[in-house]
Parts: structure tokens; sequence; C-alpha cells
């Protein structure tokens, strides 16, 4: 319900109330009126008929409920929850003063719940609070902060891909303040989740097994927040259980996201190009994560090649990761890169001290790194913010000033010598 979601709510009536009586009807209107709302928009009875009237209509932004006359408050506003879409904040009031009802109702996602009887300036103060909420950061039009999406691919397993992913939306939670979606599709043995100390839950692979119902109150519910900032929808599905889907599912949710999240960051199973090339269609980035191997030179070289051809839109940042900072190496650096026919763009040097230490704590190897090690996290973060960035003012006029000031913005950061430090 008031979850971090508001890109649609310009699209929606501002408010909308249903009341037990008549003696808060004819208190909610004349606030109503001071806010600019509607006083039409305050109907009769209460949370059921909430539920009714919703289940056939969209939800406004902001929504009054009156559990007067409900027995089971929490399952009530569980069945609200159900037909109210995300972004909508749900202000409750009642006649139970219970404080563990009340932390029930906070934590099943509500925005305030009054104890009747309230006062006038308890309604102000609270409406003021909730529309405080929906002109911030998060109501921001896209059009002002457009999507970022950038997908990040392992030439083989083990190169440490799902680390950098981790990082690397991490990163543009804290350092972009920017709200993002971490989409872990290696369905049966994905680290998304668990790199980050959170249980996966269900929510993938409902999606899978239901694509009808993703939306985005699916969303709200079957992310897991590992933050304010950066939410997970990752998976450990059984291993007897082959994944069954023509991919519709994994558009769907990247749709979803779209429109939800202002970044995402697609872990991408290498399999999965070619079981669903289309997912990395709309990537503005492809982070392409090797090491310096025979077999990895190889792989690299066949998925350069198949995203020019299946991808040429999408920009590609080619990383060396767990490069041992001493000793003898399968392929050095000048091989691999005159195999590939391109330069390497960021070399990340083997540390087990620091990805031993992010593994116990459960963080993003970005932020246990320090000094020099988390150089090659954040020429990535700027090289994948920049790209976007360029790629989002090619497609719209619009974009191109606050393109052109954010790649201004990255330029001392993109201009440092230190590409190659330690990391795992």
């Amino acid at each position: 319900m008031n979850a971090p979601f508001h890109a649609r709510a310009g699209l929606r009536d501002p408010f909308t109330a249903f009341v037990c009586d008549d003696a808060t009807a004819d208190m909610l209107r004349p606030v109503a009126v001071e806010h600019g709302w509607s006083p039409e928009k305050v109907h009769k009875g209460g949370l059921r008929n909430a539920v009714q009237s919703l289940s056939v209509s969209a939800s406004p932004n902001i929504l009054f409920v009156d559990m007067s006359e409900s027995a089971d408050p929490l399952n009530d506003i569980n069945a609200l929850a159900e037909v109210c879409e995300p972004g909508t904040i749900v202000i409750a009031a009642g006649q139970v003063n219970d404080v563990r009802l009340y932390r029930d109702l906070i934590a099943s996602g509500i925005h305030d719940y009054l104890l009747k009887p309230f006062t006038v300036d308890h309604l102000r103060d609270t409406f003021a609070h909730a529309q405080a909420i929906l002109s911030g950061p998060r109501g921001e039009s896209q059009a002002d902060k457009p999507h970022v999406m950038a997908t990040v691919v392992g030439v083989r397993g083990g190169v440490g891909a799902s680390t950098v992913a981790t990082s690397l939306a991490w990163l543009l939670g804290e350092k972009a303040h920017r709200s993002t979606a971490l989409l872990d599709l290696d369905v049966h043995f994905g680290t998304g989740a668990l790199a980050l100390d959170l249980e996966p839950g269900r929510g993938l692979t409902d999606a899978i097994e239901n694509p009808s119902r993703i939306d985005g109150l699916f969303i709200e519910r079957a992310m897991v927040r590992a933050n304010e900032r950066l939410s997970v929808l990752s998976a450990e599905a059984p291993i007897n259980q082959p994944l069954m889907t023509d991919g519709t599912a994994f558009f769907q949710l990247q749709e979803e996201m779209r429109n939800a999240f202002e970044s995402t960051v697609l872990d991408l199973p290498r399999h999965m190009l070619i079981q669903f090339p289309h997912l990395v269609h709309d990537a503005h980035v492809a982070v392409v994560v090797s090491e310096l191997t025979l077999a990895a030179t190889r792989d690299t070289i066949r998925i350069l090649a198949w995203l020019k051809s299946n991808a040429p839109q999408t920009k590609v940042i080619v990383v060396a990761n767990r490069v041992p900072s001493g000793g003898a190496l399968e392929i050095s650096r000048k091989d691999f890169e005159q195999s590939i026919e391109r330069p390497v763009d960021i070399v990340f040097t083997d540390d087990g001290k620091v990805a031993a230490q992010a593994a116990k704590l459960g963080k993003p190897m970005a932020e246990i790194a320090g000094g020099k090690g988390a150089q090659p996290f954040l020429t990535l973060f700027n090289m994948v913010l920049s790209h976007a960035s360029e790629d989002g003012a090619a497609g719209d006029p619009k974009n191109a000033v606050g393109a052109k000031s954010l790649v201004d913005s990255l330029k001392t950061m993109l201009a440092k010598k230190p590409i190659e430090a330690k990391a795992a």
C-alpha cells in the first residue's frame, strides 16, 4: 500500500475516504476541501465498502478507511491490500485502543492509525505528512529521472558476476540515491538474497508459475527489502523442479520494475541469454564479467559477439574479476585483450579477506572494501550511469540537459587513474 512505489501516482484520484458514521464524514469533508479535494469523495460504508469499491476501480493517492465496524481489522486490512494499488497511502481509523493492533497495522503497510474520537488537527497533520511523502523524491516523474537498467552476465560460472551485480545495485541506491531493484534470475542457485543476508521468499517462483499475477501490487509484496533504497527478487527453487516458462514472467517483471523503481540491475546467468535473448534488449548497459583464463577468454569472445548481434544498442563494459595480484596468470591481460579485440574496462584483483568479511556480514563487497579496494566498484558505478545517461539523452531530447549534467558531474571520478584494485 504505502510502499515506495509512486511512479504512476499522478494518474490517480488524489483522495478517497470510506467512513462508518456521519460525524466522521462531517469532519473529513471540510478538511478535504482545504486540500483541494472533492468532498464527494467521502463515502459511507467503512472498510468493507472500500474493498468492494477498489476491486473495480483505481486506488487514490491517499485513502482514508474507517475500521470501526470491522470485527477482524487485520484480516480486513489484508483484504484491502489485495485490491489496493502500490503507492497508495492508507490512513485507517478505529475505536480499538491496542498498541499491538497499531504495530500490526503499521507492519501490514498502512501509513497511520487514528484512534476515534480524533480532532480536526489530527486529521490535518496526518494528511500533511501523507502529502509530503507523495511530493518527495519518489514522487518525481520518470521523465525527470529516467530509469537505468543494467544487466550483469558472467561468461562462466564462478567468475563473480553475482558479487558485481549486488555491489552495483547497492551503489545505485546509496551513491545515486535511486530506488533500485536487484533481479536475480538464477532461479535454483541464486545468491542475490543470500549475499545480503536475506530470505529470498517465493516471489520469483510465484511469478514464473503465475505470470498473469505480475503487477505493481505483486512487485510490492514479492520484493524483499535490503534497505531503504534496495529491494531484491531472488529464489532458491527446489532443484528437483525444472524451470518451465516461456519467459513471459521475466519480461513482465522487467516492465513492472521499470515502473516501480528508478534503477534495475539484472543478474543474468549466461544460459538465459540463449533461452530468452530479449531480456537484454532494454538494458542500457551490459556488464560482462570474465577472468583471465583460456576458457573464459573463449566464452567472452562468444558473448561479446552475441551482444553485438542481439543487443547492438546496449553499451558493453568488460570486467576482469578475481585477477591474482601476483604470480603466473593462465593468460595475460594483453593476450586477453588481443583475443577479445577490445580493452578491459575494469580489473578487480583478488582479495580473499574482503570477500570473506563481506560474506560473514551479509553485505555487498562495495560496502566492505575501502580505499583502493572500493575504486573499481565506483568506476563501474560511474560508467553505468554515464552510459545510461548518454543513451537516455540520445533517445529523448528532453533528457539531454540532465544527462550532460550527470556526465559532467562524474568526470572527476572517471578521470581518476585507479582502475586496478583489490576485490573478489
